[in-house]
């Protein structure tokens, strides 16, 4: 019998704050409020999406944006992250990192500080509630202008040590260049923040490039394009740069055709740390247990090889060592079947 992949202690480093919200929470949350969802979110979920031209994009952020409008009061930002916290621990993951832009709440939620406190302590009882470690990375929006991620990079420094582990650049990346946002996470990153930029997913290496070079990124999220070059890949390997690699949402999207076509195997056999993340189940149907099912029935990896992609999520975190020493014990146990 093949073991078990919920009992695999892991980490998720790849989530944003609406995309994690449950599908029924949507529906009941937009029902309460009298919003119409389009069908797209309702009868016909998950969404046909492809994002590889900007109209495909627009459409997926104005998806995006429509799931976002529910959560207008404090106790559904609570909600959402109490039941993200019970499918992490459900899927076998320890330790979440979860991306939000207090920029899309903020003149709800009273500004931006008050977005992130409200965000920060909803992560503490969801947390405890669930027993599963969790960290926020701050996002600035890379259609934006940079003057807006260097105000968000100065509030992420603000909570260090409080909550905030990293500071990301997401969005449509053929709408920003990396270098754009340098100051900004020059900002972050002196401050004591992990670079997490996105990078790869919609343009070639070069944009991965560009974030480790420009943005000094700790880890890339996707990353998958760095397969296209055999020199990117091992500067990656080289100073272990994890790749926050989304299978279902790479296929979503249009990245790849096949899910076969995502370069999981690539990247993990030249030596590129791998994490693997869901990215926005709420618009890809897929939560992070089912990136590890992939792992296992598409990509070919043995149960050896998947308890190292788990210990890669952890290496790659921005957990306390005593966590990480404790998940990767986990690990260990998994493989040799000293589970209790």
């Amino acid at each position: 019998m093949p073991r078990p992949l919920d009992a695999l202690p892991k980490a998720h480093l790849h989530l944003h704050f609406t995309g994690s919200m449950r599908h029924t929470t949507l529906i009941e949350l937009a029902r309460e409020q009298g919003l119409h969802l389009p069908d797209a979110l309702e009868e016909d979920w998950p969404p046909t999406l492809r994002a590889t031209d900007e109209r495909g994009w627009f459409r997926f952020q104005r998806l995006y944006d429509i799931a976002r409008s529910v959560l207008t009061r404090p106790e559904h930002v609570y909600r959402l992250l109490r039941e993200t916290a019970e499918d992490e621990a459900a899927a076998g993951s320890r330790w979440l990192e979860i991306q939000v832009d207090p920029s899309g709440y903020a003149q709800r939620f009273g500004g931006l500080t008050a977005t992130l406190d409200l965000v920060l302590d909803a992560v503490r009882q969801a947390a405890h509630h669930a027993g599963v470690g969790i960290a926020v990375v701050v996002a600035a929006n890379r259609t934006r202008h940079p003057l807006d991620a260097n105000t968000l990079a100065r509030l992420a420094t603000q909570y260090v040590g409080k909550g905030v582990v990293g500071f990301g650049l997401s969005n449509d990346e053929r709408r920003g260049e990396a270098r754009e946002f340098e100051r900004a996470f020059r900002i972050a990153k002196r401050g004591g923040l992990l670079s997490v930029p996105h990078g790869g997913e919609l343009m070639g290496p070069r944009s991965v490039a560009q974030c480790v070079d420009d943005l000094g990124a700790d880890r890339i999220g996707h990353g998958v394009r760095a397969a296209e070059d055999e020199w990117l890949m091992r500067r990656l390997a080289d100073r272990q740069i994890c790749c926050e690699v989304c299978p279902t949402s790479n296929l979503g999207l249009g990245v790849a055709e096949r899910t076969a076509d995502v370069p999981v195997r690539r990247l993990f056999d030249a030596g590129v740390p791998i994490a693997l993340g869901a990215d926005d189940p709420l618009l890809f149907g897929a939560r992070l247990l089912r990136q590890y099912e992939l792992a296992r029935e598409v990509y070919g990896f043995s149960d050896a090889e998947i308890a190292e992609l788990a210990r890669q999520s952890v290496r790659s975190s921005a957990a306390p060592e005593s966590v990480r020493k404790e998940l990767l014990k986990g690990v260990d146990d998994w493989l040799t079947g000293s589970l209790e």
